[in-house]
């Protein structure tokens, strides 16, 4: 049998392959839901970036903190700017804070724990006790001293998450790659003559694929809140831009005046958790299911 046959038959064999992990997805009526509602999400933070119902920055003192009316679908806020159309443009800027707070940990993460994991040594030691470190940190205060030392911003705020983030990259992919460069496909590659960085990409990163998957979910919906907290705080968004976690921030200094200003922000991170969290849970589910594949 050649080392291309026993390649292509280990490959089959082992573990986690995105294409069955979809198909089980699929026959999950909760994961679709979930998928659904987020995509609709989506879908909401994209149209804001061409169209809301009013200007979101557009005040009207004479028209503050009313409660829903035909006018205002979801009343107004402090300074009289319509609830609804700030709280589309707030689904994009929370969508793309998480994302680019994911990306960050992915990238870091994931990176150190591809080379640690197939690697091992010297840079597997090194890279494993500087991500404990960064895992044993207080996350807040942790995540306020780097907003505190680059500044308040969003920007800011999301690269502190995604740091926070990525030593859960790390350990997944770094116990994920040692699992499979174990396997018969990869040392069937090596007889071959493929180098160290053509197995990670070919060979390795593949068979990672469907476990990231699951930890990205959860890991969009621990950047929403975190970023939901700094706001709230005042140490992510800054106004006139509007999240989700600053109309939170502004419905609580209202509280005692009109009480609805702070629901609306509120459901949405309650859902889009919720949404995250089953959805996470459907993923997990659906690569666990593949368990009793492997050879």
């Amino acid at each position: 049998m050649t080392t291309v046959t026993i390649a292509k038959r280990s490959k089959r064999m082992f573990g986690y392959t995105p294409g069955r992990t979809m198909k089980r997805l699929l026959r999950d009526r909760v994961g679709m839901v979930c998928f659904v509602g987020l995509m609709i999400l989506v879908f909401i933070g994209i149209l804001a970036q061409f169209w809301t119902p009013k200007d979101p920055t557009a005040q009207d003192l004479l028209r503050r903190l009313e409660s829903p009316s035909g006018e205002y679908w979801l009343g107004t806020d402090s300074v009289g700017r319509d609830i609804l159309s700030r709280l589309m443009v707030a689904t994009g800027v929370d969508l793309a804070a998480a994302t680019l707070a994911v990306s960050i940990g992915l990238v870091v993460g994931a990176g150190f724990g591809l080379l640690a994991g197939y690697l091992g040594g010297a840079l597997d030691s090194v890279t494993s006790r500087v991500f404990d470190v960064l895992m044993s940190l207080p996350p807040l205060l942790f995540a306020v001293a780097i907003v505190g030392a680059l500044g308040p911003s969003l920007t800011n705020a999301m690269i502190a998450v995604g740091v926070l983030l990525a030593p859960r990259f790390y350990r997944l992919v770094r116990v994920s790659t040692r699992e499979v460069v174990n396997e018969d496909f990869v040392e069937a590659a090596r007889s071959g003559g493929a180098g160290p960085t053509r197995i990670m990409m070919r060979h390795v990163a593949p068979n990672i694929f469907s476990p990231m998957l699951v930890q990205i979910s959860f890991g969009v919906s621990v950047a929403i809140v975190a970023e939901s907290g700094l706001s709230f705080l005042g140490l992510g968004v800054q106004p006139p831009t509007a999240s989700w976690g600053s109309m939170v921030k502004e419905g609580f200094d209202n509280l005692a005046i009109n009480s609805w200003t702070i629901i609306p922000s509120s459901v949405m991170i309650v859902v889009s958790i919720l949404l995250l969290s089953l959805f996470g849970d459907s993923l997990r589910d659906a690569v666990s299911s593949q368990g009793g594949s492997k050879a």
